[in-house]
């Protein structure tokens, strides 16, 4: 099987008229929702003019008493929860936990400097622009753009505050950097250092492929992170964090404290049709098995670049247990990058068809309560899978012109 870089996919004219209104549509759909749910008193505030509580509480109550001088209480669900409540004026049922490495305390102090509201919406932006910037350079024309806000996480991730623009961004940045950009490439991976659950499956990846030079700066970057974090916040703070991590994983995957189904992976889907832990978690590690198997012998191959990445990127996913929705931006990079060859080499027969079903899954989610992110995901695999076995099918639509990457 050649192997290809980005640089050779063919250029051509333009994008399929009905994934163009497809992708608008959506893009518009999310943002008129956003409007909506805020004019409906149901994002920032309600009806009496209070704070709506969402994920982003952790973020701001963790910076508030980083700032205060107290970073290593970000970790104690007692106090953490206390200023959460202080600033709410008002109690609410259940935990907004803070349980990321400390180097993200940075990114929270500088969003506690702000109000509630102010410091989410100002997150969300300011997370969001990298984000368009990854997804421009991976489908490779400004179509990108498009397919980055219509892609159907973007709502959810806004709404809540939660970080999943900032991790597609750096995951992104670092397999489209990766071929021309090495050094960069690793900076972005190392920056994802505060995704812990992203750190197994990419450096087998890159000692496959040999991509030491990324390896190595990514190894260097996050050690200067967790250098730079240790001074900042002192010994206290990494204690504090290895500390709770045994009460996060007793909390998420045995008590189900998060609800099952909001987990969207081979584990959550287990779990949320009654199965016991001890099976959810056999076949969470048989798909983690088969994943870290399949994603090495691609990385040793001569595959496309562009199916390379797509397949680190989906695999992540489909690694780990923990992993709600937010997480699933991550998706958007498998999909930017089938976007890309399809633009470039065609679209097979029923590819669009198959990328509206696995987005038709997301926006499904919350009206139904299942983990519809996993056969989302699944479904892009198994496009991958078809242009890794099959790269030299003719069926194609319309493709379109992509310049040269790097």
């Amino acid at each position: 099987m050649p192997s290809t870089s980005l640089t050779n996919l063919a250029p051509r004219d333009s994008v399929p008229p009905q994934l163009a209104k497809a992708c608008l549509l959506l893009a518009a759909f999310n943002a008129a929702m956003l409007l909506s749910l805020y004019f409906a008193h149901a994002w920032l505030f309600d009806a009496e003019g209070r704070f709506i509580h969402t994920d982003f509480l952790n973020v701001w109550a963790a910076g508030k008493l980083a700032l205060d001088g107290h970073p290593a209480q970000a970790w104690d669900w007692g106090i953490h929860k206390q200023v959460q409540v202080a600033m709410l004026g008002q109690d609410y049922v259940g935990d907004y936990a803070w349980h990321y490495p400390p180097p993200l305390l940075f990114i929270a102090m500088i969003l506690a400097h702000f109000s509630y509201a102010h410091g989410l919406v100002g997150w969300a932006a300011a997370s969001f622009v990298p984000y368009l910037a990854m997804m421009r350079a991976v489908v490779g024309q400004r179509f990108g753009l498009t397919v980055a806000a219509a892609f159907p996480v973007v709502l959810a991730n806004t709404m809540s505050g939660q970080n999943g623009f900032l991790t597609a961004a750096l995951l992104g940045g670092t397999l489209v950097l990766m071929p021309a950009r090495p050094i960069l490439s690793g900076i972005c991976l190392g920056l994802l250092s505060y995704k812990p659950q992203y750190g197994v499956l990419f450096p087998l990846a890159l000692i496959a492929a040999s991509q030491w030079t990324t390896f190595l700066t990514a190894a260097v970057t996050t050690a200067a992170l967790a250098l730079i974090s240790w001074i900042a916040f002192g010994t206290d703070s990494w204690q504090a964090f290895f500390h709770w991590m045994p009460m996060f994983s007793q909390a998420f995957f045995t008590e189900g404290r998060a609800t099952f189904y909001k987990l969207q992976s081979v584990f959550g889907m287990v779990r949320t049709f009654g199965g016991s832990e001890q099976l959810a978690w056999t076949l969470q590690w048989m798909m983690s098995g088969s994943v870290v198997v399949g994603v090495i012998m691609l990385w040793r191959s001569r595959a496309d670049y562009a199916l390379k990445a797509a397949s680190l990127a989906a695999g992540t996913l489909l690694l780990t247990p923990y992993l709600f929705l937010y997480d699933m931006m991550v998706l958007a990079i498998p999909v930017a990058f089938l976007m890309r060859i399809g633009l470039s080499e065609g679209f097979r027969r029923g590819e669009l068809v198959a990328l509206a079903c696995a987005t038709g899954l997301l926006i499904a989610f919350p009206f139904v309560g299942i983990p519809l992110g996993l056969p989302s995901t699944l479904i892009v695999a198994a496009l991958i899978v078809r242009r890794i076995f099959n790269p030299s099918a003719v069926e194609r639509i319309l493709p379109s012109k992509i310049p040269a990457l790097g």
